[in-house]
């Protein structure tokens, strides 16, 4: 298919090379024959450079085991029999797919066998099930791939050392940050398009930066600095980047790859996929691969039944819970963790292997959650025994598993942790039974992390029966807001950890009543929020500065799916995506509510915008430079007023061109009305009712009757 790409992007791939289009002279160019013009896409160079699949190879789906018994032809049956009792619960063994070589000297068997699967990763799961398999206490199961055999056998005998390939610099990743005009970037993807802007606020208008069609299969991501752009396709993901673009930095090769997640400082990424059993009994089965971003080797895989990675979490592809892995606090990238049965299980990136060699025990917890900074684990547990042991959230300590707070909750119907982003702050939402178990109500559990002991402090509602819309902690600050109330217009209440004097004691800002609002969304920087209205309220807008406690504008975007900040805090952008089949796109508003700009976009999937790594300042720089503000700012409003001017002077050349456009078109027009005199002047007979003084004006005058009124006499009967 050939591919479809606008003069627009042209343009910005000419000045990422340096190429002046003004001076090409495009006549003079001759493309090569054919339909792709000599150019392989990425699909065709992935296929070109793939091994050949492990199925045409018929090795991968067959495993040895190694260890049986060694039995003569009288208990071959027998052993037989037990070994596809084994290994039939695992997946569908072929016809004559189960062989046992015998000796013909002795008419014994080896003491191995060969075991044919449907598929590899039946194979693949059979030997992770059934390696060290004790039979009895003389037959310990050993079990490979047989594809392995030939791999090691094609290990030379002599050592020969590495290649030591010749130090090439790599780009410079970060080179957007360097931006003059200190923008952000986002990406769309709209239809069989991916693009990546530059969010020019002062243009009033995005600037194309690249464009890539059918880049893709299913989506993009982020990584969470922003130093890649993730890729999925059906051979596995990609990353791209680069100084001046975006180049493929390295391929993770994962067959049907559905769901990708980085570990907070990027160093990892983790893929899945989810397979469809031979036999419709089973369950799907999951491979999950943890990547070394940078140098594309696996770190770390993990397989097995998807009801091994059903537990707790948010129900996603196949009923698995994503992410199945939670990554620890911080971006040291040192820890990550996941949920099972009676169990938390951390893993350490050192060695990539259990903490300790042994997971967590937590009876019957069902939910976890590391705090954002710190190697710290909350965890729920909900009530056993009928309630006779209440349900408890733990705080622990990692590495060392120790415990450093518990709270005790009794007449738990559920449960919610929020971490504040600096991890100083916990808040716990906790619905409970009414003594008549028929209704419930919600109360917070607030935990000051950074604070000796760790203090606790109990936040009920005024009305502590109102429903809990939503909650949101204000990033980098002591506050947070609630939405709550069972009405249609439900009220917004916010609170604040620290009062006036500095006191640690949680106390109400203000309530704002009867909002048409269901979501919050705070600005990264803090202060400012937005109360979003979205399904039922169709786009409502309210910017809200927490600070003054005022309503700083109100706006709506029709139909909005997704609400997202920018990382810096001052722009907003609110899109409508393809669950919407009508106003596809996207608009930008500034931090205070003003509306910028509008791009409307068909087919309108994802609009992401590009996270900036945590700022290099110290504190007391940035306090310094936020008390001088206005010395620094000067520079950057004559930049604006620039800005300003080449947009005034823009308009008018725009309102210039229209006008000339009207008069040329005027023009036209009178042209042909001269030239079609003669035959109008034929058409009248040699009348030339054309012109303006061939005509007799009179004026009549017509009367109109506009109302009747009627005069009723009365007459004084008893004089008559």
């Amino acid at each position: 298919m050939a591919l479809a790409i606008s003069m627009e992007g042209i343009e910005a791939r000419a000045r990422e090379i340096g190429v002046d289009l003004s001076a090409v002279d495009l006549d003079s160019i001759t493309l090569p024959a054919g339909e792709d013009f000599g150019i392989l896409s990425d699909d065709d160079e992935i296929l070109r450079n793939e091994d050949p699949p492990e199925l045409e190879m018929g090795l991968s789906n067959i495993i040895v085991v190694d260890n049986l018994p060694v039995v003569p032809p009288e208990k071959f049956e027998k052993l037989e029999n037990v070994i596809r009792k084994i290994y039939s619960q695992i997946g569908v063994i072929k016809e004559n797919g189960l062989w046992m070589p015998v000796n013909p000297d002795t008419k014994k068997t080896y003491g191995y066998c060969f075991i044919e699967y449907n598929t590899p990763q039946e194979a693949e799961l059979a030997r992770e099930k059934t390696n060290g398999y004790k039979l009895d206490k003389s037959h310990i199961f050993a079990v490979n791939m047989l594809d392995d055999f030939e791999k090691y056998m094609k290990v030379p005998d002599t050592w020969t050392p590495a290649e030591i390939k010749p130090y090439t610099p790599g780009e410079n990743l970060l080179k957007w940050l360097t931006d003059e005009k200190a923008r952000d970037q986002f990406v769309i993807r709209a239809g069989t398009l991916t693009e990546v802007y530059w969010n020019d606020a002062r243009k009033l208008a995005p600037e194309l930066v690249f464009q890539k069609q059918y880049w893709t299969d299913s989506f993009i991501q982020w990584s969470p600095l922003g130093t890649y752009l993730a890729t999925v396709h059906r051979q596995g993901s990609q990353v791209w980047g680069g100084e001046n673009g975006f180049e493929r930095l390295m391929r993770f090769a994962h067959p049907m790859v559905k769901l990708i997640d980085f570990s907070p400082g990027e160093r990892y990424l983790v893929t899945y996929s989810s397979h469809e059993p031979s036999n419709p009994r089973d369950t799907h089965r999951v491979v999950l691969n943890i990547f070394d971003v940078r140098t594309g080797k696996v770190m770390r895989d993990f397989k097995g039944n998807a009801d091994e990675f059903t537990t707790g979490g948010n129900v996603g592809v196949s009923g698995v819970s994503w992410p199945i892995f939670r990554w620890g606090g911080g971006k040291d990238d040192k820890y990550f963790a996941r949920l099972g049965k009676n169990v938390i299980s951390v893993y350490e990136t050192d060695m990539f292997s259990l903490l300790d060699k042994k997971s967590l025990k937590v009876e019957n917890v069902v939910d976890f959650s590391w705090s954002p900074t710190d190697p710290i684990i909350s965890l729920f547990v909900p009530e056993m025994g009928g309630g006779n042991q209440p349900a408890r959230v733990s705080l622990v300590q990692i590495p060392g598993k120790e415990e450093l707070r518990q709270k005790n909750l009794f007449s738990v119907s559920d449960c919610k942790m929020y971490w504040q982003n600096n991890g100083e702050y916990l808040a716990v939402q906790v619905d409970r039974y009414t003594k008549t178990k028929k209704s419930t109500y919600t109360g917070f559990e607030l935990f000051r992390i950074k604070e000796r002991d760790i203090p606790i402090e109990v936040l009920e509602l005024e009305n502590k029966n109102d429903k809990i819309i939503a909650f949101a902690w204000e990033p980098k600050g002591h506050r947070f807001a609630i939405i709550h109330g069972d009405g249609p217009r439900p009220d917004v209440s916010f609170y604040t950890m620290r009062t006036a004097n500095n006191t640690s004691r949680v106390s109400k800002l203000t309530t704002l009543k009867a909002k048409q609002a269901n979501a919050l969304y705070w600005s990264p920087a803090g202060r400012f929020i937005v109360l979003a209205g979205l399904k039922g309220f169709n786009g409502q807008l309210e910017f809200y500065n927490v600070d003054e406690l005022e309503t700083m504008a109100t706006g709506e975007h029709f139909m909005a799916t997704d609400i997202m900040w920018d990382p810096t805090g001052r722009y907003l952008a609110t899109a409508v995506t393809s669950v919407h089949e009508m106003e596809n796109g996207f608009q930008i508003w500034s931090f205070n509510g003003k509306h910028l700009y509008k791009v409307s976009k068909d087919h309108f999937y994802q609009f992401i915008w590009r996270p900036r790594p945590p700022s290099l300042l110290t504190p007391e720089k940035e306090e310094e430079i936020s008390k001088n503000l206005k010395k620094y700012s000067k520079k950057y409003e004559l930049e604006d007023q620039d800005a300003f001017n080449q947009l005034s002077e823009q308009e008018r050349k725009r309102r210039t061109q229209l006008q000339e456009e009207w008069d040329s078109w005027v023009a036209k027009w009178k042209q042909m009305h001269e030239e079609e005199r003669a035959y109008r002047r034929e058409l009248r007979d040699g009348e030339a009712s054309d012109e303006e003084e061939e005509y007799e004006a009179k004026e009549v005058e017509v009367e109109e009757v506009v109302d009747v009124t009627e005069e009723v006499l009365a007459f004084d009967l008893d004089q008559e």
